[in-house]
């Protein structure tokens, strides 16, 4: 089996909260005196964990307890240079951005940047991708683009949710989590053979995860920035030999959770005299308080072994999702631009995967991958109680690739591996925006703004190459070549009448990513440090602008669309540090430093260069994050642990604007948090964790949104204030 994939699932299995985690466990009543103990032998030999030369930060669950991650956004601190949070009025909506390359428009028909998956599936729409932790068993963020060894192409990273396996023997948990804000999440689990017999096992879990707002809309009374979400999984697999094993998963997410409130950061030009409220989180919002969020999924996996060499994996997966959203842009009362939307999507996918190792110089994957997806929605506008329009469509994809990525050792301590993948993908857009007469959006008042079926193709080969060499046991140097791709499309916002451009397919986009970095471990394994620079050439950048346009013929902007479009290319340069330090027994120290540089070097705006006034989106140029954990055995047999960790992130810009025009991008100073937890373990089945996220109550802006020139609207996003939790658990 290929390094790259079963020697990195077990990694990260047991790995540490900044990229590895002291996993190896002590026996009981003594302390763990080094960090590097653990070996896996994937390629039929004893390897250490630092000798995976793969750019990937990896989570157990242990390590998302101590940090307190209750869903992806709270990632975010902990790995290099990644950028994630809910996308803007959202609860569930994720936006994802890795090493600079991202997308944050939620847009149907618009490929992710960052590729989601859940237990090997990818989740091709972002509504109710950020995904809350409950009954995990690792979570993994590989940097770079992603490819030639499985699943769809990610140009920019993945991240992958891998839940608890079924057990071999019966198991469980139930824990209760009370905090400000009246929190109350309920989550539970349990698993094991049924009827008693070891070839048929089963593993159900529930969360039940219950918030009252930040805020609240100050007209009605109702909480806004609220959480009110109920999840289910199951599985269920059968172990007909020791060879071959069929499993079944389901997992079921309904998030009724109000939406988020959106600050005024200047007063809109449009309602004279009202003023931007004190508080970040309240609004005076004239739309219901409606963001609705319900996905599905079910997927088939058959494992076979068919000999000592080769071991083969079909997955068979679908997945669907509604969403109903009420977008009150202005935050008023006041008919200035309110947006009512529908999102509905569907996917059916395929792989099937062989791997090879027969204990030689050489062991590989290779698969097939496909995918078949129909996304679709409505938007109803309302501009000013003046202008109506409708904005719907669906895109149909269709995506066939293959993928090879071998091993090769040259030496006892030199290694190349090559890779590559060709994906062929076919999108179709059927498009219908047009106006109304009045907001029953019952009457279309004749005016057509678009209405195409058109279809294109993109056709990509993207090859991959590294070396590695092992200079000592503990010190692994590697170099990394490799491309991404993210397929292009049509934008199903246009405005073909007003902004004929907008009709035509933008292209995809292209990243050639180059990497080196090392893997080392120093003092008897008490100290590791991984370091990686990247060089990446980033062409025909996806980017979704907001334009204003002249919607009735008076010769005024008087409303907006969602313009996308490619801007040319870019470089984004980028260094990465990750450490943990073992200073004794009771002390660990971990965390990570991130450096990036990313500039525009084309970007074409009404025939003109503007790259240098422009600058790229969610990539601050420092980051990182410092975890100092104090831990002790009690006499009792269980421990004490006590973490105090601080993140900090310099400016960032949070929303694509063409400068030039008057627009003004949302920007975020820089900004520090700081969080602490304390955790007892009883030596039995208990376990009692207070933790306290952004205790200095800082505030700071996720997202926005600028449409000052058209609709006068310029809002804020905020991250969550300051939570403190207590969380109960008991393992069975």
């Amino acid at each position: 089996m290929s390094r790259h994939s079963l020697s990195l699932a077990i990694a990260c299995a047991l790995l540490a909260p900044a990229a590895w985690a002291q996993e190896a466990a002590p026996a009981e009543g003594e302390q763990a005196t080094t960090l590097g103990s653990v070996t896996v032998t994937a390629r039929k030999r004893e390897e250490t964990l630092q000798e995976v030369p793969v750019a990937v930060t990896a989570f157990t669950p242990e390590a998302l307890d101590r940090l307190a991650v209750e869903d992806l956004s709270d990632l975010d601190a902990q790995v290099p240079n990644l950028t994630i949070y809910a996308a803007r009025g959202s609860s569930s909506t994720i936006t994802a951005y890795i090493r600079g390359v991202g997308q944050s428009d939620p847009l149907w028909g618009v490929d992710p940047g960052v590729g989601i998956y859940m237990d090997d599936v990818y989740i091709a729409r972002p509504q109710g991708a950020l995904l809350d932790v409950f009954d995990v068993d690792r979570i993994e963020v590989l940097r770079g683009p992603q490819g030639t060894l499985y699943g769809k192409n990610t140009i920019g990273g993945a991240i992958k949710y891998i839940s608890r396996g079924l057990p071999t023997s019966f198991d469980g948990f139930a824990s209760v989590t009370v905090g400000n804000y009246n929190q109350l999440d309920v989550k539970a689990a349990v698993g094991g053979p049924i009827g008693g017999q070891d070839s048929l096992r089963g593993r159900i879990a529930v969360a039940s995860l219950n918030r009252d707002g930040f805020g609240k809309n100050v007209v009605t009374g109702q909480d806004v920035s609220d959480k009110e979400i109920l999840a289910l999984r199951g599985q269920l697999g059968a172990y007909v030999s020791d060879d071959l094993n069929i499993q079944f998963a389901f997992d079921w997410m309904d998030d009724q959770s109000g939406v988020r409130g959106a600050k005024m950061l200047a007063p809109n030009r449009f309602a004279p005299g009202t003023l931007p409220m004190d508080d970040r989180y309240d609004v005076r919002n004239g739309m219901p308080n409606v963001n609705d969020t319900t996905i599905k999924g079910a997927s088939a996996t058959v494992n076979w072994n068919a000999n000592e060499n080769w071991a083969f994996k079909y997955v068979l997966a679908k997945r669907e999702s509604d969403t109903e959203t009420n977008i009150d842009f202005d935050t008023l009362q006041n008919k200035i631009a309110d947006v009512k939307a529908f999102y509905s999507d569907q996917q059916v996918s395929h792989e099937l995967q062989a791997n090879y190792d027969g204990g030689g110089r050489a062991r590989g994957v290779m698969g097939i991958y496909a995918f078949d997806g129909e996304a679709g929605g409505q938007v109803l506008n309302n501009f000013f109680n003046l202008s109506f329009g409708d904005t719907q469509g669906t895109v149909y994809s269709k995506s066939i690739a293959a993928y090879a990525d071998w091993t090769f050792d040259l030496t006892e301590r030199l290694t190349l591996d090559v890779g590559a993948r060709y994906t062929d993908e076919d999108k179709r857009a059927k498009v219908l925006n047009r106006g109304y007469r009045d907001g029953s959006f019952t009457t279309p008042n004749g005016v057509v703004a678009a209405n195409f079926d058109k279809r294109i193709s993109f056709q990509n080969t993207s090859p991959k190459v590294s070396l590695d060499y092992q200079i000592t046991p503990d010190i692994l140097l590697y170099g990394l070549a490799t491309r991404g791709f993210k397929s292009g499309g049509y934008n199903i916002r246009a405005q073909a009448t007003a902004v004929p451009r907008s009709a035509e397919p933008f292209d995809d986009e292209v990243v050639d990513s180059y990497e080196i970095g090392s893997k080392m471990a120093f003092l008897d394994q008490t100290l590791f440090l991984n370091l990686a620079y990247f060089h990446n050439k980033y062409k025909d950048i996806q980017l979704s602008v907001f334009t204003a346009y002249d919607s009735n013929g008076d010769g005024t902007n008087d409303a907006f669309f969602g313009d996308f479009t490619n801007a040319g290319s870019g470089t984004v340069n980028g260094f990465e540090v990750e450490y943990q330090w073992l200073p004794s027994a009771n002390w660990l120290i971990s965390g990570n430093l991130a450096w990036l540089d990313a500039k525009y070097d084309e970007f074409m705006y009404a025939g003109v260069n503007i790259a240098k006034e422009q600058e790229f989106t969610n990539a601050p140029e420092f980051s990182g994050a410092l975890n100092v954990e104090w831990r002790t055995d009690l006499a009792s047999g269980g421990n004490l642990a006590a973490r105090v960790g601080y993140s900090y992130q310099s400016e960032v810009v949070a929303t694509t604007e063409i400068i030039r025009t008057g627009a003004v991008p949302i920007t975020q100073d820089g900004y520090g948090l700081i969080n602490a937890g304390v955790t007892w373990k009883s030596g039995g089945p208990w376990t009692v964790s207070l933790q306290g996220t952004n205790l200095a109550d800082k505030e700071y802006r996720t997202t926005g949104y600028s449409l000052n020139s058209a609709l006068g609207v310029f809002t804020g996003f905020y991250g969550a204030p300051r939570q403190y939790t207590l969380s109960v658990k008991y393992d069975f």
